[in-house]
């Protein structure tokens, strides 16, 4: 697992994991330092035969202890949702990782998968 960072200033990403399978950790943790600011998470998942993957979006302050963390979607940006994704098709999922939430580090938490491939980017500005 590396640490990439991600921080403020013109616009930012960081890759969280490219191709990914099985379960567990995202290949990377993103630090975004000292920043409060929104940011997009874009998940990207690719599909075989029955799919079905969960995914929870974590964040910690000191890379020991990890919870889920609060983001909105396009569809409701404004309405905060902890819950883990469940994701069974081959689509291309934008998360608002919402303002001044108390993490530091952030990654992706993958279970549960059967036939699934993703590949997580988070921008910021």
């Amino acid at each position: 697992m590396a640490t990439i960072q991600c921080y403020g200033g013109s616009p930012a990403n960081a890759v969280l994991c490219t191709s990914q399978t099985g379960t567990g950790p995202s290949t990377n943790v993103v630090d975004r330092g000292g920043t409060l600011n929104p940011a997009l998470l874009v998940i990207v998942s690719t599909v075989g035969a029955t799919p079905t993957v969960t995914v929870d979006i974590q964040g910690s302050v000191d890379l020991v202890n990890w919870f889920n963390v609060s983001y909105g979607t396009t569809a409701a940006p404004e309405t905060p949702v902890v819950t883990a994704l469940t994701i069974t098709t081959a689509t291309t999922g934008l998360y608002i990782m919402r303002p001044n939430q108390p993490w530091r580090y952030l990654r992706l938490n993958l279970s549960a998968n059967t036939n699934v491939t993703i590949s997580a980017v988070l921008w910021t500005t």
